[in-house]
This record gives C-alpha cells, sequence and structure tokens, in this order.
C-alpha cells in the first residue's frame, strides 16, 4: 500500500482540525450568541452576597466581573466591598486609601451609605461602596454594637429606600471567613452565590458555610437562600476538575450555573490595571464566561425559582 508523501500529508492537514481551531471557533459562537441574547431585568432589587470561607477560589474575581457583565447589559449594580483586604474596591477602579469613606464608617458610626457610593469608571451602572484597612478592626468593634448583625441591612434598606433611580443587583463581597462581616451580609442578603473552584479541596468547608446559612435562616433572616453556584478555576484538560465539576452538579442540581469559568490569564492579570477582566479584556474567555454567568443569573427570577435551600 502506498504510503502518503510528505506533501500529501500537509495538505491533508487542516488547521481547523486542532484543538485551538476548535477552541477558538467556540468562542465566537459564544460571543455572538451573547451578542444576541436578550436580557429582561425583574424590576426589582436583588441582594446577593458572595461567599465562601475557603480563600483563593475566586470569589472578589467572580463579585466584581459578574458586576461588571450585569451593567454591560444596562443593569444598575452595586458593589459593597466587605473585605479589609479592598480588592473588589481595586478592581473596580475606586479610590479606598485610609482616609476615604467607606463600610467601615456605615457599619460602625452609622454613615448613610449615600455618603460612601463611588460610581465605578469603567460604567455609570457600576456603583461601589469600597472597603479600607479600617474594616480590619470591624469584627472586634462590632462586638459591642447593638443590633451588630443587622447593621448593614439597615443601612443598606435605607440607601434603596432613598434612590431615585432604581438598583437592580447589589452584590456582597465578604471576606473569607464566617465572622460578625459576612454574618452582616447574610442578613442583608436574600441570596447567597458561592464561587467553587474545581480542585481537590472544593468541597471541603461548605458544609461548614452551609450550616452558617441555616442559623441564619433561623434566627436572622429567613428569606436568605442558597441561588447561585458557580464553577471557577476550571481546567477542562483534567480529569480532577471535570469530576469535582460532576460531583457538585451531582449535590446541587439546581443551583449551579450552566456556566464555568475557566483559568484565565486575562483574568488575573486585570486588577492590576484596576479593571475588571470586562473592560480589560472583554473578548478574553474569562470575560466571555463570566458575562454568560451574569445573564444566567439575571434570567434566574429568584421569586420563580425553586431552588433547594441549603
Amino acid at each position: 500500500m502506498k504510503q502518503p508523501d510528505e506533501a500529501e500529508a500537509a495538505a491533508s492537514f487542516s488547521f481547523d482540525d486542532t484543538p485551538l481551531a476548535r477552541e477558538l471557533a467556540d468562542l465566537s459562537a459564544r460571543r455572538r450568541a451573547l451578542a444576541k441574547a436578550e436580557i429582561q431585568l425583574s424590576g426589582r432589587t436583588r441582594v446577593l452576597t458572595v461567599s465562601n470561607q475557603k480563600g483563593g477560589v475566586g470569589k472578589t474575581t467572580t463579585a466584581v466581573n459578574i458586576a461588571a457583565s450585569m451593567a454591560s447589559v444596562g443593569a444598575r449594580v452595586l458593589v459593597i466591598d466587605l473585605d479589609p483586604q479592598g480588592n473588589a474596591s481595586t478592581a473596580l477602579g475606586v479610590p479606598h486609601t485610609a482616609d476615604t469613606p467607606s463600610v467601615y464608617d456605615v457599619l460602625i458610626d452609622e454613615f448613610p451609605l449615600a455618603d460612601i457610593v463611588q460610581t465605578s469608571p469603567e460604567s455609570p451602572n457600576l456603583l461601589c461602596a469600597p472597603s479600607t484597612i479600617h474594616l480590619a478592626g470591624a469584627e472586634i468593634e462590632l462586638v459591642s454594637q447593638v443590633a451588630r448583625e443587622h447593621r448593614l441591612r439597615t443601612a443598606l434598606e435605607d440607601y434603596l429606600a432613598g434612590l431615585d433611580e432604581h438598583l437592580d443587583f447589589v452584590l456582597i463581597d465578604c471576606p473569607p471567613s464566617l465572622g460578625l462581616l459576612t454574618i452582616n451580609a447574610f442578613t442583608a442578603a436574600s441570596e447567597l452565590l458561592i464561587p467553587i473552584q474545581c480542585e481537590y479541596y472544593a468541597l471541603e468547608g461548605l458544609s461548614q458555610l452551609l450550616g452558617t446559612v441555616r442559623m441564619i435562616q433561623r434566627h436572622l433572616n429567613p428569606s436568605l437562600r442558597l441561588s447561585t453556584i458557580l464553577l471557577t478555576m476550571y481546567d477542562g484538560r483534567t480529569r480532577l476538575a471535570q469530576q469535582v465539576a460532576e460531583e457538585v452538579r451531582e449535590h446541587f442540581p439546581k443551583e449551579v450555573l450552566t456556566t464555568v469559568v475557566p483559568r484565565s490569564v486575562r483574568v488575573s492579570e486585570a486588577p492590576s490595571f484596576g479593571q475588571t477582566v470586562i473592560a480589560y479584556d472583554g473578548h478574553s474567555a474569562g470575560a466571555v464566561a463570566y458575562r454568560e454567568a451574569a445573564i444566567e443569573i439575571i434570567q434566574r427570577d429568584s421569586a420563580s425559582d425553586t431552588a433547594r435551600e441549603p
């Protein structure tokens, strides 16, 4: 049997058959689908707290990029940075030096939330209540405060009641712990969004988090529910990532978004420029994934969604 020579082999090879070409074609198709996606906002303010006491799962990255994605399709969004590290404030390009009025002043000194909210340079639809280093001491100072678990909720309710222009979403970025700051976020929110990293320890500590949620439901906020789980740092080339995704979907079939967020250099680079990945490189794989996740969240109306309680 005659073997093909090098010229024939080269002629039969097509770039379109390579994994890279298929990946680029898929990304292009997803971008086109996003451009055609129909968005219908519910007309009410949905308050989601983004939480996971395990660090390094993409919690802040998820909060700011989901918020920026929502703002890019016309939703008005407020991000409350409840993490003393202030990374969400940095990513949104909002000043948060030590002398900046911040969430600390709202929680400890009862400043009106309206006095600290800033508009992100990325979009007039994207607002941020910044964090400063002072928030690191708030956990201790809150212990002696009256109604310490309800301070953020009270401030947020007053803020929303006084707005001339309606907000569609409030996203609260929590610290990686289950202290009083996170409890304030749980008490203020109606929905919980948990980013889960597609790695070995993904579900470790999740039972503790859900136990805290049940405690909050019983004693402080009966309306809080787990509505959304987003799989982050997904590497489809590894069997481990696929197994973790399958396991999470098996345990939480209604809550897990269809979209998974891949590992992305662009997503990691964006905060160093004081931007979300949506502004930094909106056509990258990470940006497309976050835009898809945001549209899924918008389309899941929490009033009709029958997601299982944690």
